[in-house]
């Protein structure tokens, strides 16, 4: 079994244009946990800024994610892309929503306890183990192209005046995305656990501060809640969105 929560707060903006999905609930605002067997998804999704109708694109995108009827045998990059033209088709239908766009990071578990993550933006996903926390999502974004040839420091990624630019997400109507789709050839062991976040959380909490909060002895979704207000406190300034994930076999 899996325990999964999820919690979604606009921060300082007006609207939220962050939604998560856990099994086949999608949620825009609150928060939620359950208990879970497998094969499921849990994903989040963020709608890109200075695209229209963001918080339309988060949401669609994960309800058409939900629909995916998952287990061993799905191509799941196949399916992604199909929730992107999903989402493509949904959107050119009326001119105030064409092009509306949209992030997806997303974890999903097989029958057999198979993790296979994908990823679609900047949206992160991390791996908390005994202590210590690692990304396994990689940005398609194009500082961190820059920084993997070199060109420019981690600390630089933060502060760059290009790091807003992300490479073709779900909905884009110029051209498609191109989803990080990975076996991770592992189960869950006891103790692990899997956070999926939008970057107005990893923009603005160090894995440090991450790795405090997760180590805290408190029910996980109020460490959850910890994480939103610290990202909050250190200036925030974008919708925050976190879905966390154990196992208790």
């Amino acid at each position: 079994m899996y325990y999964c929560c999820g919690i979604t707060d606009k921060g300082v903006m007006k609207h939220n244009e962050d939604a998560y999905m856990i099994s086949d609930k999608v949620l825009t605002e609150g928060n939620i946990d359950v208990m879970l067997s497998p094969p499921f998804l849990a994903a989040v999704s963020d709608g890109v800024s200075g695209e229209r109708y963001g918080e339309i694109a988060s949401r669609k995108c994960l309800e058409f994610l939900s629909r995916i009827q998952f287990d061993s045998g799905t191509d799941l990059k196949k399916a992604v892309m199909n929730v992107h033209r999903d989402l493509y088709d949904y959107g050119i239908q009326d001119n105030k929503t064409k092009n509306m766009q949209a992030t997806l990071c997303a974890i999903a578990i097989d029958e057999n306890d198979n993790l296979y993550t994908v990823n679609v933006g900047d949206s992160r996903m991390y791996r908390y183990r005994r202590g210590d926390i690692k990304q396994i999502s990689r940005d398609q974004s194009l500082v961190q192209l820059l920084y993997e040839e070199g060109t420019i420091t981690a600390d630089e990624k933060k502060t760059h005046v290009h790091k807003n630019i992300i490479f073709p997400v779900m909905g884009n109507v110029s051209a498609e995305p191109k989803p990080d789709v990975k076996n991770l050839h592992e189960i869950m062991k006891y103790g692990d656990l899997i956070l999926i976040c939008s970057d107005g959380l990893s923009d603005y909490v160090s894995s440090t501060e991450m790795e405090d909060i997760l180590d805290l002895p408190a029910r996980l979704p109020k460490r959850l809640e910890k994480l939103v207000k610290l990202a909050i406190e250190n200036g925030s300034q974008d919708n925050i969105t976190i879905v966390a994930l154990c196992c208790y076999d």
